[in-house]
C-alpha cells in the first residue's frame, strides 16, 4: 500500500503538507525535503498516538493482532 503525500507552497515560502489518506498527518517545511522528513515524523506521531488511545479505550476482551500492508 502507497499513501498520498501533498505538498503546497505556502505563501511565506516553503511547503504545507499532509497524508491525504490520513487527514491529522500535517506537516510543513522550507524545502521539499524538509517537508517530507518532517511529515514522516507526523505520521509516525498520528500513529503512536492513535495506538495508545486505541489502548486506553478497548475492552478487556478486545484482541489484537498485527496487520501488515503490502502491495
Amino acid at each position: 500500500m502507497k499513501l498520498t503525500a501533498v505538498y503546497e507552497p505556502a505563501a511565506e515560502g516553503g511547503y504545507t503538507c499532509w497524508v491525504e489518506e490520513i487527514p491529522a498527518a500535517i506537516s510543513e517545511g522550507e524545502t521539499l525535503e524538509e517537508a517530507e522528513t518532517n511529515l514522516m515524523d507526523a505520521l509516525k506521531l498520528v500513529l503512536e498516538c492513535q495506538r495508545e488511545l486505541s489502548d486506553q479505550t478497548r475492552s478487556q476482551q478486545s484482541v489484537k493482532r498485527t496487520l501488515v500492508l503490502a502491495a
